[in-house]
């Protein structure tokens, strides 16, 4: 029977970035994760978004949406190393290793812009359609997957830093997800009710999950291993594992409030999902 271990946790803007549950946060006998350091973040105002890693250098890109910059985190000595400020409402970030290029999505104007890695020297400029939001980094090609607008991925050549392809969608796309098996693209549409697998990276429509009555599906995971696509919605603040296969929900289970993103630990079978209602606790789900 698979079991993930779940543990919720507040990412605490300005503060601590990625706080593990304090040892005082037990159930079932002991803590899910151990506080080993904080980083402070310096003077961020407002709430963060999405994060990257730059894995060669031991790097995190943390979007301060309402601070409009980028902090960018050395996890060797754990400070702040740099801050890419003068950008629009960033959203989703991603990290291109083959190109050595830090791509940033911004809300506010709808650029892209991109920057190199290790000086973050500004190094081009992408124009969607508004509202540019979560990223993803196709690791088969290195293409940069956006979700953007009033329904759309673009996909942009990341040597040539610009859009190629565009991908319709019937509503604005929240978190999306690529499987790098299957080729196949799961994409949250809260505005729809729905998730949405598109087949062959895009290029053909698979399949159109409802929803129901469960709303805000904004974050989302694969386990890929167990063929499983994790939602959580935010009301009513919940769970669900899916087959990947055919939509079917195979567990629920009860989260905190708020929740913007989740991830999957497959060594440790455990989902790890940020909140912003700011607790810590522990559950398992069948």
């Amino acid at each position: 029977m698979l079991q993930y271990q779940m543990t919720f946790a507040w990412l605490l803007v300005g503060l601590t970035l990625l706080a593990a549950a304090p040892a005082s946060a037990q159930q079932d006998g002991g803590s899910v994760l151990d506080l080993e350091s904080k980083v402070p973040l310096g003077a961020v105002n407002g709430r963060i978004a999405h994060l990257a890693f730059d894995l060669s250098r031991k790097q995190v890109f943390i979007a301060e949406l309402q601070n409009n910059s980028v902090g960018v985190v050395d996890l060797g000595s754990g400070r702040l190393l740099h801050r890419i400020t003068g950008l629009s409402e960033p959203q989703g970030v991603g990290y291109v290793p083959s190109v050595d290029m830090l791509f940033v999505a911004n809300g506010g104007d709808g650029t892209v812009r991109v920057f190199k890695g290790g000086d973050f020297t500004p190094n081009g400029q992408q124009t969607l359609d508004g509202d540019a939001d979560n990223v993803r980094v196709d690791a088969e090609t290195a293409h940069v997957y956006v979700g953007y607008g009033a329904g759309a991925l673009a996909v942009i050549d990341p040597v040539r830093r610009m859009k190629i392809k565009d991908i319709e969608l019937p509503a604005h796309p929240e978190s999306f997800q690529i499987n790098r098996t299957t080729r196949q693209i799961f994409v949250n549409l809260p505005n729809a009710g729905s998730i949405v697998v598109l087949g062959n990276m895009g290029d053909a429509p698979h399949a159109t999950w409802s929803t129901a009555n469960d709303q805000g599906n904004f974050a989302m995971t694969l386990d890929e291993a167990n063929q499983r696509v994790l939602v959580v919605f935010r009301n009513p603040p919940k769970l669900s594992v899916r087959d990947m296969r055919t939509g079917a929900v195979i567990a629920e289970h009860d989260t905190c409030g708020d929740v913007d993103d989740m991830f999957v630990d497959a060594k440790r079978r455990r989902v790890y999902v940020t909140c912003g209602e700011g607790v810590h606790r522990r559950a398992q789900c069948v």
